[in-house]
């Protein structure tokens, strides 16, 4: 497959200047980053992309080989690149590494110095009340914590971490290879730009313990599954005194015996007698607030019937209105009838008069209507 033109990834002109060719790259640096687009293997390939046409345009030698030769000064050795592509078989994030901690702030690549500690997961699962209501609670967290004997350091006390003599303290390591300077990251001391000749005896130089934590957790009213409380600084320790990760609350609300949620609406499938649904009258059901509430249900009122009572449902996380409760009817036909009570029901059926159900009568008069059809077919069809 050919390569495409460098100008064209960066979306400028072959006159472009120095500043807004590096505009034009940061913007779709930005863009295409990896830890923007985590697991996304086609931005990740084009971010590679960007930044090999930044790589070969910013420098003018390259640049004027380029617009010369096109992608052939790059290959087959031209240039004395020393092989493999404008990159020399090198991992071109490492190339970038400076230009993208300037655009991201550190991105995903280490620097020199303490790396970060890892992100942390806690599932809790709560019930519909205490999601209404909101939650106040502690929690055991297993996690790395700053080693106590060095704080945090990773050396024997009375004894401290030295500058690394391969990198200076810099945490890379620079190699001219044909027209590129390469910048990797020192073998020594892993990018620390320190080591330690005498590590702690209790967390063996990493400068973290294990350790159970006791985290007090406040819930939101409102929250929903799937939501996640962010707990800045509460994640793993840093390694060697690095900053602490995050620790992520993952929230599960569990089902409920009366009412179904949707989003901050609640639904309530209630059944009705017969008799209340035909004559009318109030029902009685709870409401999340553990209060009482009196439903009219109107005379003649079928299965499927939804009464809503305004701001009886779930709070808004975010704040504002409440949701509302829904009262789905549900008719229910009496059993286990006495003798006078099938009496009672007979009498019903015989003085019923038309108009009575006139769902049953509708759907009665269409079934004539199809019967009435497939006769007439049958009769025009010849013998």
């Amino acid at each position: 497959m050919s390569k495409r033109d460098y100008y064209e990834i960066l979306g400028v002109d072959r006159n472009v200047d120095a500043k807004a060719l590096k505009s034009a790259y940061r913007k779709l640096a930005m863009k295409f980053h990896p830890d923007q687009n985590p697991g996304d293997d086609a931005a990740e390939a084009q971010f590679k992309e960007v930044g090999e046409a930044y790589a070969i345009l910013s420098d003018p030698e390259k640049k004027a080989a380029y617009d010369r030769f096109g992608h052939a000064a790059f290959e087959n050795g031209m240039g004395g690149g020393g092989g493999g592509g404008p990159f020399g078989g090198a991992d071109p994030g490492d190339i970038f590494e400076n230009i993208f901690s300037q655009v991201f702030g550190g991105g995903g690549r280490r620097r020199a110095g303490p790396a970060r500690g890892s992100d942390l997961r806690y599932d809790m699962s709560i019930t519909l009340e205490e999601a209404f209501a909101g939650k106040s609670t502690s929690i055991s967290v297993p996690t790395a914590v700053d080693c106590k004997t060095c704080d945090g350091s990773g050396a024997k006390p009375g004894t401290r971490p030295e500058m690394c003599g391969t990198c200076a303290g810099q945490g890379k390591v620079r190699a001219q290879q044909g027209f590129f300077t390469m910048e990797r990251t020192c073998v020594t001391c892993s990018g620390r730009g320190k080591v330690i000749s005498s590590p702690c005896s209790t967390c063996h130089g990493g400068g973290a313990v294990r350790e159970e934590r006791e985290l007090e957790i406040n819930v939101p009213a409102g929250v929903e599954s799937g939501m996640r409380i962010r707990l800045a600084g509460e994640g793993e320790a840093g390694e060697r005194g690095g900053p602490r990760g995050d620790l992520y609350i993952f929230i599960d609300v569990e089902e409920h015996d009366i009412f179904e949620r949707d989003g901050t609406n609640l639904y309530c499938r209630t059944p009705v007698p017969m008799t209340t649904a035909a004559l009318g009258g109030e029902i009685e059901i709870p409401t999340m607030s553990g209060a009482r509430a009196r439903v009219t249900i109107p005379e003649g009122a079928q299965t499927g019937r939804k009464l809503r009572l305004r701001g009886k449902g779930m709070p808004n996380v975010h704040g504002g209105s409440m949701g509302d409760l829904y009262i789905e009817v549900f008719v229910e036909t009496p059993r286990k009838m006495t003798a006078r009570q099938k009496e009672i029901l007979r009498e019903f059926a015989d003085c019923s008069g038309e108009g009575c159900n006139p769902e049953s009568d509708g759907f009665l008069g269409r079934i004539k209507r199809f019967w009435d059809d497939l006769t007439d077919v049958d009769e025009t069809r010849p013998n």
